[in-house]
């Protein structure tokens, strides 16, 4: 069998998103109408923003944490507990019961891990000599 492939268009690329969209509700009906709901806050001190978070809610209520992030010198302050914080209790009262985020070696695993994540996936040398973690957090 032969077969070319080509570049997607964006027109094609939403075409693929509505393919797994149907696929995927038809083995797990969706139990909200709005694909993301963005959970998004940032902390200022003197009008320059020292932490904030990027969240989503998806489809069956699942949050997932994209970005927290808090300036090296204003880390431990409880910034980034108080940004999670936030966002878990909103999708909490949402009707979310699930979080999920990845994170580095390098970076805050610990952190999370702190806050009641879990690991539940490490992809090794993700960049070579470090390694990727996936945590998850029953809400």
């Amino acid at each position: 069998m032969t077969f070319n492939i080509y570049p997607a268009t964006q027109e094609e690329v939403k075409l693929i998103d509505n393919k797994i969209d149907e696929f995927n509700k038809n083995q797990a009906p969706f139990t909200q109408e709005q694909v993301v709901i963005p959970k998004n806050y940032v902390i200022k001190d003197d009008g320059k923003i020292i932490a904030g978070i990027k969240a989503d809610i998806y489809y069956w209520g699942i949050l997932y944490i994209g970005v927290l992030f808090v300036d090296e010198d204003q880390r431990g302050r409880q910034l980034g507990s108080a940004l999670l914080r936030k966002v878990e209790n909103e999708a909490k009262t949402m009707g979310a019961t699930l979080a999920h985020l990845d994170t580095f070696d390098y970076q805050a695993k610990d952190f999370y891990l702190r806050q009641g994540y879990e690991v539940f996936g490490v992809l090794e040398d993700c960049p070579v000599g470090h390694n990727r973690y996936y945590l998850k957090k029953k809400l």
